[in-house]
């Protein structure tokens, strides 16, 4: 079992370093920022926190293919991977409409959207030119021209579809359970999608947002709960 912390980067950028940084020294794998557009910049972020760290994995918690194309995608988080010595994780999920509609974003399709994204994704990742006439991604021979190394992608999901569909095409699947009857819900759908595919369940790891009341008291921390 891994332990991972997500951050949101409404904090400046060099505090966050610093926090990812003990969370590195206290042991957790992984740390995650989101990416919306009303705080600091994802990629941004992440370079900082992997030049002020050694050995934690730095991903996308999550990131999305309507506001930037996946060719630019593709482009940032291998360049972070880089940075980082290989310790890159690019999380993308469909998005929320509540988001996209205050930014003027069509949010259509969801569903091939991440589909197909994923799909060209891979392509850029794996160092090969992408043609790809989707119905919702078309990339015209586009080709990325430095290697990213290898960078497992985590799909957000949460209906029983999305769910469903990231068993099929994610490394990793990145799921909101705070319960745990959602997680063994979750968990079921997830190997539906993989085993429709021949994937073996066990080997797509899953990683369940958890919400924590945090303080020196034990008792304010359970009064905050």
């Amino acid at each position: 079992m891994m332990f991972g912390i997500e951050f949101v980067p409404a904090d400046p950028v060099l505090k966050l370093a610093h926090y990812t940084k003990l969370a590195e020294e206290n042991g957790f794998d992984n740390v995650w920022i989101t990416d919306h557009y009303n705080n600091r910049d994802v990629y941004t972020t992440l370079a900082v926190l992997a030049m002020s760290t050694n050995r934690i994995k730095l991903g996308t918690g999550v990131t999305n293919p309507y506001t930037r194309n996946v060719a630019i995608t593709a482009q940032s988080i291998g360049a972070i991977n880089e940075i980082s010595g290989g310790r890159a994780i690019l999380g993308i999920g469909p998005g929320d409409k509540a988001t996209f509609d205050a930014m003027g974003i069509e949010w259509t399709e969801p569903m091939t959207t991440i589909n197909e994204s994923i799909t060209a994704l891979r392509g850029f990742l794996s160092g090969k030119k992408v043609s790809q006439d989707g119905k919702r991604v078309k990339i015209g021979g586009a080709k990325l021209a430095f290697k990213t190394g290898n960078i497992p992608i985590y799909m957000g999901a949460q209906g029983p579809k999305m769910l469903e569909l990231a068993g099929k095409i994610a490394d990793g699947v990145l799921i909101n359970a705070s319960h745990p009857k959602d997680f063994e819900f979750a968990i079921k759908q997830i190997a539906l999608g993989a085993k429709a595919v021949g994937r073996d369940p066990k080997s797509i790891d899953v990683g369940a947002y958890a919400c924590f009341s945090i303080h020196k008291d034990a008792e304010k921390a359970k009064g905050a709960a």
